[in-house]
């Protein structure tokens, strides 16, 4: 068996990227990202996201996203 996170990919989020954002903060009860983000997919999905303006994060809480978080974390250029 395989982790849902198994095929994590994250990139730098795109313009077309708003509306999974604004999802991803609305599941997440937080106000929507702004600035540069970084996005985390598992299959094409966003499951979390961290801005790079801030640090703030949401993710997804249907999904087991903490390794998400931790690997955009680890990859937030430091300040």
């Amino acid at each position: 068996m395989t982790s849902p996170l198994s095929s994590l990919t994250i990139r730098r989020a795109a313009r077309g990227d708003g509306a999974a954002l604004e999802r991803l903060a609305a599941l997440d009860s937080n106000a929507p990202l702004s600035g540069e983000v970084l996005v985390a997919e598992t299959g094409g999905r966003p499951v979390a996201a961290l801005s790079l303006v801030d640090g703030r994060t949401v993710s997804d809480p249907f999904v087991p996203a903490a390794p998400a978080v931790a690997a955009l974390r680890a990859l937030r250029p430091a300040a």
